[in-house]
Order: structure tokens, then C-alpha cells, then sequence
């Protein structure tokens, strides 16, 4: 699950931020383009209330297992980069925090993962 969470973070950084870019060198209103007609206002409070929810889950979470220092990390880098990044990112960091914290001495976190 790490390797897929860490794919699917990549994804994400990469697959947003290539719109982004191409958003900002054609001079576009990035924001006024989440809200321009129904359909992307729509999806804009659909991402919105995501990101929201991720960053209480990731923060609670961290918390219980303790990652508390890459949730706040993460929180901002949800709604300055994107949730689609920030979210499998902490996944996968989570994935090998329990894993780490459930190994026996002396052997990789990543053991095992094809199981």
C-alpha cells in the first residue's frame, strides 16, 4: 500500500499542478475558474469540503499514532499544492509509520509489502 499511496500522491502533485501551470501561463483567474458556472462550483465545494475533512482526519490521526509534526506540514501544502497530493502522501507515511511501529527489531519497514 505504500508504494500505491506514494503513486497515487505523485499522481496527484503532478496530474494538478500541470493544469495550474497551464492555468496561470494562460493568464487565467484561477480562483474565478473553481466558480464560473454550476458545474465547476459544483466540484470546487466537492474538493473543498475533501480537503477539509482530510486535514481534520490527517490531524487526528497523526495524533493518535504519533505523526503529529507531518500533519502541519501537510495541512497548509493541502490548499497550497493539493488535497489529490497531501492526502495519499500521508497515507503512505502512516503506512510506514505502523509498519515501523509493528516490525520486529531488525527487519525493514518495507518487508512484506507485497502481503
Amino acid at each position: 500500500m505504500v508504494v500505491v499511496y506514494a503513486l497515487l500522491a505523485l499522481l496527484g502533485l503532478v496530474g494538478t499542478w500541470w493544469f495550474n501551470i497551464a492555468s496561470m501561463r494562460a493568464g487565467e483567474d484561477y480562483l474565478a475558474g473553481w466558480f464560473a458556472g454550476p458545474a465547476s462550483s459544483s466540484a470546487a465545494v466537492d474538493v473543498i469540503v475533501v480537503a477539509v475533512v482530510a486535514c481534520v482526519f490527517l490531524v487526528v490521526e497523526a495524533r493518535r499514532i504519533g505523526l503529529t509534526r507531518w500533519a502541519w506540514v501537510l495541512v497548509p501544502l493541502t490548499f497550497a499544492v493539493a488535497v489529490a497530493f497531501t492526502f495519499p502522501a500521508f497515507l503512505a507515511w502512516r503506512e510506514l509509520h505502523l509498519r515501523r511501529a509493528t516490525a520486529p527489531a531488525g527487519v525493514p519497514a518495507l518487508a512484506g509489502a507485497g502481503r
